[in-house]
């Protein structure tokens, strides 16, 4: 159902209305916890004051202030607003809306549209209001907590400004907590520890710390220390979405920490991922790519013992298997590192994009009948160990196509010896030729 946003407003006193919903900021004065949107001079700001809105996607984890702040804008403006939630919106009153907005725009009132969740929207709902949008029938804010680029149309971005709301800090977390503590008349929840606890427990989510503080208030519990909180409340879940961005930020976390030889920070956001819920399996497909595209021939064991610690795992299971994941971790971290194989594939694939039509050489193409022999096919070709060396020196590459070296490796590790190798066969290939 459409729903303008003063409406909501009215029903500040129910009595049916959680804690953080009769607390919800009304202005900027109240809004804690995102002082970055509000310097001097801001692109908020500058809205606000010029009274002109503009299509905004506001971006940020749970709690953070993205519905709030998307009231208080609403709020400080003479546009008519309609609220939906992505979650139980379809393209039919999305029309609606746009409808209703055309014909309030002919009597020279503009209108806003907030979409709560707007991730949730699909590919072809998004594109519903996008003319809207351009034309300047509504004014488009979207809430979402993931990451934009993921998740909306090209097309839909390119006309909004994405606005990043951080985790509430413990300033502005503190700034909460005692409003609440004036709204309920409470002289105090919790002594300094337990009220420690507590604010690391949220993780910048205002909203928990609200409902937990609601909890508290309806338990008729004050005064509480770190324990007796501990044992009102259970242990919050880390926050973290499989298939969102924490998914992508925090195996991006683990695959650097890896490459920047940092045992425990890797240590740490493997413990992130797996306490959050993440498939263990996906970890050692990640594990083995690291192994070739970080660690590569520098130490050659590395690839055949993430491939024996995945199949311990699928051979032991949850829990216990975790220990093969971390002792695989600690393994990488350690390990020399090169790069070598990756950009020599990198490199390689360039130049085979560039000469694909290219032909190998004659005679290294077998020639299996007299025709072919006829016209030269394998005709000069040198068996490599026919010779003391093993090593004939010979061209491998296409006619016309200058040889490359792909694969340079470094001076350490298993790779020291490899290095020394090719130097070994350019020689002799100088003294060949």
């Amino acid at each position: 159902m459409m729903k303008n946003l003063f409406d909501l407003h009215k029903e500040k006193n129910s009595d049916i209305q959680t804690l953080s919903e009769k607390l919800r900021p009304m202005n900027f004065d109240e809004f804690f916890g995102q002082d970055h949107l509000f310097k001097h001079n801001s692109f908020i700001s500058k809205m606000i004051n010029a009274n002109k809105l503009y299509s905004i996607i506001l971006w940020g984890p749970p709690g953070s202030g993205k519905t709030t702040l998307a009231r208080i804008i609403c709020n400080s403006s003479d546009y008519d607003f309609y609220k939906v939630s992505a979650i139980h919106t379809g393209i039919s009153e999305i029309k609606k809306i746009i409808e209703s907005a055309e014909i309030k725009l002919s009597n020279k009132v503009r209108s806003v549209l907030f979409i709560d969740e707007i991730h949730r929207l699909n590919r072809s709902q998004q594109d519903s209001f996008l003319g809207a949008i351009e034309e300047g029938v509504i004014t488009l804010i979207g809430a979402t907590t993931e990451n934009p680029s993921f998740v909306l149309n090209n097309a839909l971005i390119s006309r909004c400004n994405v606005l990043r709301l951080n985790n509430i800090d413990r300033e502005g977390l503190e700034k909460i907590y005692f409003r609440a503590q004036k709204f309920l008349s409470s002289s105090n929840f919790l002594n300094a520890e337990a009220k420690d606890t507590l604010f690391n427990l949220v993780d910048g989510d205002a909203r928990f710390l609200l409902n937990i503080i609601e909890m508290i208030h309806v338990n008729g519990s004050y005064g509480l220390d770190r324990n007796s909180l501990l044992e009102l409340i259970s242990s919050r879940p880390l926050r973290y979405d499989k298939l969102g961005q924490e998914h992508y930020n925090l195996i991006s976390a683990l695959h650097k920490s890896i490459r920047g030889s940092d045992i425990d920070a890797s240590l740490y956001w493997l413990s992130r991922m797996l306490i959050g819920g993440e498939d263990p399996l996906y970890i050692f497909r990640r594990l083995l790519r690291i192994a070739s595209e970080d660690v590569g021939l520098a130490d050659p064991s590395a690839l055949g013992h993430i491939v024996s610690a995945k199949e311990a795992y699928e051979s032991v299971g949850l829990p216990e298997g975790e220990i093969f994941l971390a002792q695989s971790v600690i393994f990488l971290s350690i390990a020399d590192k090169s790069n070598a194989v990756y950009l020599a594939q990198k490199l390689a694939n360039e130049i085979a994009k560039k000469h694909g039509s290219k032909s190998p050489p004659k005679h290294i193409i077998n020639a299996p009948n007299k025709f072919m022999k006829e016209l030269g096919y394998g005709e000069g070709y040198v068996y490599d160990h026919s010779l003391e060396s093993n090593y004939s020196g010979q061209n491998y590459f296409p006619d016309n196509v200058e040889k490359k070296s792909f694969y340079i490796p470094k001076s350490l590790g298993f790779e020291k010896k490899i290095k020394e190798k090719l130097l070994k066969l350019k020689k002799l290939k100088e003294d060949k030729f």
